[in-house]
């Protein structure tokens, strides 16, 4: 088992100027569908002269756009017209600059560009990742994170024999789960401080259910056996060295419910001790939206269609982990080898594409923060 010694938060991102939320529709979905617990608990907050509100791990900012916009609405419909300030935080290797022309309605859909419907609503950017503290103690009302918190800060290890934890060696699983544990308990640790009393942090992330599915892993094909498939060919047809066979190691983790309760369930905690309770937690599975646009057969869309619908949308997100295994290579030859990856897949999916999808399994946690 090869130690890594690159902290892949550096270079990590979605494909950037737009391509991520243009075909991230089942994200949208489920962000989108948790807009009603978001007015409530801001509903619920302690008063306040103005509202602090940070996405994390918010990418170019499109998924969550629709969701802000409906909530903000909703806000100033039943009276309330305080000043918002809204930060978006990802990595600095993060596409700001989309996210700042969707957020102005200069890129995406207008329809939903917040910053110009509504007055003293104020939209900034930080460029750290959420493991540690991002803005001033006691100052955020509410924080959200949506299908960011499980990837983990550093990769502990590259995986010599797949390319994700979930399908690894006991060895691997457990490198990962040691981190993920810590990095878990950290993101809390710093909510916690960045929170006002009773500030809420709601967040929905990608985890096992209690099935055992997760993402891309709802009965029907794996998505990572498959990604994991198409790229061992590369190297088995010498198109990629051994070592850049095992660098396309994610540095992701889906937790259980269990692992991401466990902060919680001991009152001696350090998580606890920092005044954070658990107020609900539950699992989510939301169905391939692509998948269903398929199976609606009024539809008419042929195999091909699907395959050039599904594949981008897991393209959008994990090619990063991809291309960052090639590093040292002409930028050209990168890009041959990722289109030629993902083309086989794209292929596989064409010729027969039942069970092919990318359902999503959320683990949704509503934390409030009782104490000073």
């Amino acid at each position: 088992m090869k130690k890594s010694s690159i902290n892949t938060q550096d270079v990590l991102s979605m494909r950037g100027a737009g391509y991520y939320s243009e075909r991230t529709a089942g994200a949208r979905n489920v962000i989108n569908e948790a807009g009603d617990m978001i007015f409530a608990a801001l509903v619920d907050l302690p008063d306040s002269t103005a509202l602090k509100i940070a996405d994390y791990g918010a990418a170019d900012g499109g998924t969550s756009q629709q969701m802000w916009n409906t909530v903000i609405r909703s806000l100033r419909e039943a009276g309330d017209m305080r000043q918002i300030e809204m930060i978006y935080t990802d990595l600095a290797s993060n596409d700001f600059s989309t996210l700042f022309r969707m957020m102005q309605g200069m890129q995406g859909d207008p329809t939903h560009a917040y910053q110009n419907h509504f007055e003293n609503v104020f939209v900034h950017g930080c460029g750290t990742g959420f493991h540690k503290q991002l803005m001033t103690s006691e100052s955020l009302h509410l924080g959200f994170s949506a299908t960011a918190m499980h990837y983990v800060s550093v990769k502990p290890m590259e995986i010599s024999n797949h390319v994700h934890a979930v399908c690894a060696d006991v060895g691997s699983k457990t490198a990962f789960a040691e981190q993920a544990a810590v990095d878990w308990q950290n993101i809390l640790l710093a909510r916690a401080a960045e929170l006002v009393p009773g500030g809420r942090f709601i967040c929905l992330n990608f985890g096992i259910d209690a099935e055992g599915r997760y993402l891309g892993n709802t009965g029907g094909k794996h998505m990572f056996e498959h990604f994991h498939k198409y790229w061992k060919a590369l190297h088995d047809k010498s198109r990629i060295t051994k070592d850049e066979y095992e660098r396309a190691t994610f540095v992701q983790y889906y937790r259980t419910m269990e692992e991401f309760c466990a902060p919680f369930a001991d009152p001696d905690s350090r998580v606890s001790r920092a005044g954070l309770t658990l107020k609900a937690n539950y699992t989510k599975l939301t169905k391939c939206p692509y998948s269903a646009a398929f199976l609606d057969a009024s539809g008419g869309m042929s195999n091909r269609e699907y395959a050039e619908s599904l594949i981008p949308t897991m393209r959008s997100w994990s090619e990063t982990v991809f291309k960052t295994a090639l590093t040292g290579r002409e930028a050209s030859e990168i890009n041959k080898i990722i289109d030629e990856f993902y083309q086989a897949y794209l292929d596989e999916v064409t010729a027969n594409p039942e069970g092919h999808a990318m359902d999503y399994v959320h683990i949704i946690l509503d934390i409030e923060k009782t104490v000073s």
